[in-house]
């Protein structure tokens, strides 16, 4: 492997090649901003010169809580240039695990977005014994705050400037002591089964994993990401993915990438924007795919029959390209016919018009909701990786693309799969350093030879083809003995643009049952169709008639699986799953321990022969 390129030469090196080219671009009030590559690098200083005026020096911890924005990634940067890692937090975190990531990683500084940030901050703060400043980015709201830990960026930047006026060498002398081992970021995994570990990454690390996001053929197509794309970044940045591209991939390929005003404008920002690259976790894609459903039923008659033709027509185009392994003549008429109908406008409207590369990753995605974006004529490349081994492992490539797996070995990766058990192993440069503070954990999952073993469980297919199957710790094992992977029967329930969660049980239990959680939108928009009348979440999941639209969702599920793998009951849930309650991650994984802890009383609702909860009893299935 060649010599490993640090963050911040990176960026000092396309500030000094293309200084007025737009590296970034915000939008704030209604418009955009420019910020070019001069402007980068000189923000990324001036926080750099500040934070070193508060003491930060090289191994010191800096957290960040914050929604994508461009001070994101001048603090992270900033914090390369002082060999300090990066402690991403995610906006959505509480307050308990705020103050556990605080305390774990023994952070000096936290750079907090907002009042809300800032009010969390300050209502833990003199019980994290580490933390020495608080910084805000946004005042708005907070006139009267005071604390002694507590200044803006503003006042940051000032005590750089005098910083820098006396020690201007600082940085230069950093860099001369670089290492590839030095500690880049911590990344604090989902914790679904537990307190979330911090996995450190060298930069070692992140330069190979930059390399392969940004090169290798699969992730970027076969161009690899480059100065022409076009990014939106609206992922959270405390996750691997999102730095990856963003950040990492952003200094290294340069491409332009945009930050939303808000979460909540950014269906209309990838629309204005068109990026050329995108990309999304399952759950962003079937929420474009409800949001058409949705649309397509109070479009009017006429619309509704172009759109039922155009999307049959880019069905069989996909059905076709699938099969044959690319396009051939007929399925490019096809797709031509179902692009002039309706594809063309759609497209546009969805922000998908100049999508040359889709990808999808950090969960599985049912293959239903991958062949309703190929209709469209959009091909989602899925990727497989993981935060402990800097999220590259394998992805499907443009002209390889096998529905249902993760695709193939990317290049200079090893992996394998355990003769015994089927676990999936990588080894490579990518793979993390260990978890902060916890040798026995790191010991557990990065053994003696350098195998990281990731804990998901692996098949091959077609030879080359990786599929993964589940996780280890979630294959369930029935009162009969039979081993059921319970992720597959989910995606197929989840399909549907009605469901939102599917949650199969049945460890230790006689049959199957499943616990749903409604696609709110598209229900509500299905009952007002139907003159069905409702008043919360909680009424209109319990409503007889959508526990019959749900039961026969699953029927339709059960009969893609074996009888014994099929569920035979199913409970509504009473509320939409929450990260700030525990019961999902910041990125919409569902931690099952604490999830279960919350519906102990509808799981024995089903194995009881109760009827007390809405649901149903869809019979014997084996």
């Amino acid at each position: 492997m060649s010599e490993v390129q640090h963050l911040s030469q990176l960026l000092r090196r396309a500030a000094a090649e293309i200084p007025d080219h737009v590296a970034l671009r915000e939008k704030r009030y209604g418009l955009w901003r420019d910020i070019t590559w001069a402007d980068y690098l000189h923000n990324v200083e001036a926080i750099a010169f500040g934070l070193a005026a508060l003491g930060v020096g090289a191994g010191d911890r800096v957290a960040i809580q914050s929604e994508n924005r461009p001070e994101w990634l001048y603090t992270d940067l900033a914090a390369n240039m002082l060999r300090a890692p990066i402690v991403g937090i995610y906006p959505t975190n509480p307050v308990a695990e705020v103050r556990h990531l605080l305390t774990d990683s023994g952070a000096r500084v936290l750079v907090a977005e907002d009042q809300e940030q800032v009010d969390k901050a300050l209502e833990l703060v003199e019980q994290v014994p580490h933390l020495e400043w608080v910084v805000y980015l946004d005042g708005r709201g907070m006139t009267d705050y005071g604390h002694e830990r507590l200044l803006s960026v503003d006042e940051l930047v000032r005590r750089g400037e005098a910083h820098r006026a006396g020690d201007p060498d600082l940085l230069s002398r950093v860099d001369a002591e670089r290492t590839p081992d030095d500690l880049v970021t911590l990344i604090y995994t989902s914790g679904t089964t537990g307190p979330p570990k911090g996995a450190m990454l060298s930069a070692r690390n992140v330069d190979f994993g930059a390399a392969i996001f940004a090169r290798a053929p699969g992730m970027f197509g076969t161009q690899g990401l480059h100065a022409d794309d076009v990014l939106v970044s609206y992922l959270p940045l405390s996750h691997v993915v999102e730095r990856a591209i963003s950040t990492w991939g952003g200094v290294r390929n340069r491409p332009l990438v945009h930050f939303a005003e808000s979460i909540e404008t950014v269906v209309s920002d990838l629309a204005e924007v068109q990026p050329t690259v995108l990309f999304a976790v399952p759950r962003i894609w079937e929420k474009i795919q409800a949001t058409v459903a949705i649309r397509m039923a109070n479009a009017s008659r006429l619309k509704r029959a172009a759109y039922g033709l155009g999307h049959r027509l880019g069905t069989r185009a996909a059905r076709q390209q699938l099969a044959d392994g690319a396009p051939n003549l007929s399925s490019r008429v096809l797709f031509f016919v179902a692009w002039l109908l309706v594809n063309r406008k759609l497209r546009r409207h969805l922000g998908l018009a100049k999508v040359r590369h889709a990808l999808s990753g950090a969960a599985p995605i049912a293959p239903e909701v991958l062949e309703f974006f190929l209709s469209m004529g959009v091909l989602i490349h899925e990727a497989y990786g993981m935060t402990e081994n800097t999220a590259v492992a394998t992805a499907t490539r443009p002209g390889h693309v096998r529905f249902g797996t993760v695709g193939q070995t990317q290049p200079d990766i090893e992996l394998r799969l355990d003769e015994e058990t089927g676990e999936v192993l990588t080894r490579h440069p990518g793979n993390f350093v260990g978890y902060w503070h916890q040798p026995e954990a790191t010991a557990e999952v990065l053994d003696a030879d350098g195998w990281l073993h990731t804990g998901d469980v692996g098949t091959w297919v077609d030879g080359d083809f990786l599929k993964i199957i589940d996780r280890i710790k979630d294959i369930i094992i029935t009162a009969g003995g039979k081993n059921i992977t319970p992720s597959e029967l989910e995606n197929a329930i989840k399909a549907s643009t009605f469901v939102r969660e599917a949650v199969v049980i049945g460890d230790q239990r006689p049959y199957l049952t499943a616990l749903i959680g409604i696609e709110f939108d598209t229900v509500a928009d299905w009952a007002s169709r139907n003159r069905i009348e409702y008043t919360t979440y909680k009424d209109l999941s319990t409503k007889p008639e959508t526990v019959e639209l749900i039961s026969d969702i699953i029927r339709d599920a059960n009969t893609r699986v074996a009888r014994v793998e099929s569920v035979r009951k199913f409970r509504m849930l009473h509320k939409e799953l929450d990260h700030e309650d525990g019961e999902l991650t910041a990125t919409q994984k569902l931690k099952r321990g604490a999830f279960a802890a919350t519906v102990p009383h509808l799981v024995e609702d089903m194995y009881a022969g109760s009827t007390e909860h809405a649901g149903a009893d869809l019979g014997r299935s084996g």
